[in-house]
């Protein structure tokens, strides 16, 4: 596909970024503690890291792991923890040291841990107390040798008689019992780690940052090899498509999306510590009532969340009371962004929200919208530097300007492949080295891509594609609708037939309201007759709603309808 988004690129935007600037993600944060030394790097809890003192703890911690643990490079270090100044440090000493990171959903079930620390080999692992049980259920079936506990209040110092003090001896009483009798804290592996060097690895592009556990398109959890080079491309794409818009050294960035996910990871962790800005570590998102409380505390600047997340936040009484003055930036990724939730956001903060699409196999940058777009376009932008698109059709063509097709992805920033899974790594990748999103997408005359809808999730009805995203969108337009999702049922009439379901705001809200609204802007086949209201709809650790399970809610409920039938 020629590269028609270069002619609307954003002003100073080059086409192509120099993959050479950084040797290795160990050089990219030597050079960023070098340059910005005792500024403020991460903030948890009232309690701050700067660049110097992350580096001093992460070095114990690589030395730790080398000197008094013995791992080779490329061993696999699990990291199992929320947003915690712990995160940082063990997750920059693994690296330093030339070891690869397994991010570990710390809301992980037995069965979904044991899955990823066997598939990957791990050897050791980093885990927040809280969920030392769950590790506790399955470590006797994996590779894990060495275990590192760590609480919530091991770095936030002893204020006794503090809110700190009282946060810490609360959330205590709520860990469950755990009993890993080989384990060590953090505290004493540090000191450890203090006591003797760490040694020069050599570390390049090539060798293995991540691994980044997904379920890809298909299947079980995949873990997605992530080079440190692929990485690093995604930090350089970032940088100059930030520019000079925003302030090296001046922003203060509000990080409420888990670290251990990778829009997070990138966006929060690595591109503001190359922009020397302040990073406010949110520990739990999900009480929306303590994340905006911490918020009034500071002025902050740049925010990164998911639809679902911003929408929380304004339906909360107290966010009209935030100071949105210094706000340069929000950015929003990880699902489709709602007009509805922009439209709100503007109205509240004077700011638009920019949406940008990734995926993890690509680390995850693929697409952003120019960062000073004043309107929503239901884009999700343009192609980042050095990245080139091809949508293709059912068999494997490109298809026309126009018109819609997979979004397919090559550049420096698409994963080396699955971790010993070469056949579902030809799976995704084409044989011309694209990797295949699984998202439908079109492309305009100015290079604006703009995603149709997962490939699997896309619904028909009497041979007419319907698209749940468009379904989700208009219906989120109704000013008594809070969350809603779209997906399609056996219909013996038409094969599918669309369903929703629906969080309501106004509980008055019916059926045949929500019908009579959607047959204002959807034609008839589009327009679901399904609806089913619920308290709440399932979720990702980020707040991602998922489909899939209300998919296979319903699949049950025929199922278990046809045996009683029979």
């Amino acid at each position: 596909m020629e590269k028609v988004w270069l002619k609307s690129y954003p002003a100073g935007v080059p086409a192509e970024i120099d993959l050479a600037e950084y040797a290795s993600l160990a050089d990219f944060f030597a050079r960023g503690v070098a340059r910005w030394g005792d500024k403020v790097a991460y903030i948890n809890m009232g309690v701050q890291l700067t660049y110097r003192q992350v580096d001093a703890l992460s070095a114990r911690f690589a030395a730790y792991l080398q000197g008094t643990l013995g791992l080779p490079k490329g061993a696999r270090i699990a990291l199992m923890m929320p947003n915690v100044l712990q995160y940082p440090v063990c997750m920059f000493g693994a690296l330093r040291a030339g070891y690869t990171v397994v991010n570990c959903n710390p809301l992980y079930t037995p069965r979904e841990l044991e899955h990823q620390l066997k598939d990957s080999g791990a050897e050791a692992i980093v885990v927040m107390e809280n969920f030392a049980h769950t590790l506790q259920a399955v470590i006797a079936n994996t590779a894990i040798r060495h275990v590192v506990v760590t609480s919530l209040g091991e770095m936030l110092g002893t204020l006794k008689g503090s809110l700190i003090d009282f946060v810490v001896k609360r959330v205590k009483k709520m860990v469950p019992k755990w009993q890993l009798p080989q384990s060590m804290r953090l505290s004493r592996a540090l000191t450890l780690g203090s006591q003797q060097a760490l040694q020069p690895v050599e570390v390049t592009r090539d060798d293995i940052a991540f691994l980044q556990y997904t379920g890809g398109t298909t299947g079980i959890a995949k873990g997605a090899m992530l080079t440190h080079g692929n990485i690093l491309a995604n930090l350089l794409q970032a940088q100059v498509w930030i520019g000079g818009r925003l302030r090296w050294g001046g922003e203060f960035v509000v990080t409420a999306l888990p670290l251990y996910h990778i829009f997070s990871l990138t966006v929060n962790c690595f591109v503001f510590f190359m922009m020397g800005s302040r990073n406010l570590l949110i520990t739990n998102p999900r009480d929306i009532g303590g994340f905006i409380k911490e918020l009034t505390k500071y002025q902050w600047s740049v925010i990164s969340g998911v639809n679902t997340l911003f929408n929380a936040m304004m339906s909360h009484p107290k966010f009209p009371s935030l100071s949105f003055a210094d706000l340069r930036l929000s950015v929003s990724g990880g699902m489709s962004l709602q007009k509805t939730v922009v439209d709100k956001w503007r109205a509240f903060t004077g700011h638009t929200l920019i949406e940008a699409y990734g995926l993890t196999e690509a680390s995850p940058g693929v697409c952003c919208c120019p960062i000073d777009q004043t309107e929503y376009n239901g884009s999700i932008g343009q192609p980042v530097p050095s990245t080139d698109i091809s949508l293709r059709d059912e068999n494997g063509q490109e298809v026309a300007l126009g018109q819609p097709g997979e979004l397919c992805v090559k550049g420096p920033q698409v994963m080396k492949g699955y971790w010993n899974a070469p056949a579902d790594t030809a799976q995704v990748m084409t044989d011309d080295g694209y990797l295949r999103t699984g998202d439908i997408a079109l492309v305009d005359e100015l290079g604006f891509v703009r995603i149709v809808d997962r490939k699997k999730d896309t619904i028909l009805v009497s041979g007419f594609n319907v698209y749940p995203n468009e379904v989700e969108d208009i219906v989120a337009t109704h000013p008594g609708v809070a969350e809603v999702a779209a997906i399609g049922v056996p219909s013996e009439h038409s094969g599918e037939a669309v369903k929703i379901f629906v969080v309501k705001k106004d509980s008055g809200l019916t059926e045949k309201d929500l019908i009579r609204h959607c047959k204002k802007s959807l034609t008839g086949y589009k327009v679901p007759h399904l609806i089913e209201f619920r308290s709440d709809l399932p979720k990702t650790n980020v707040g991602k709603i998922l489909r899939r399970a209300l998919r296979d809610e319903e699949l049950l409920k025929a199922r278990t309808e046809a045996a009683r039938a029979s």
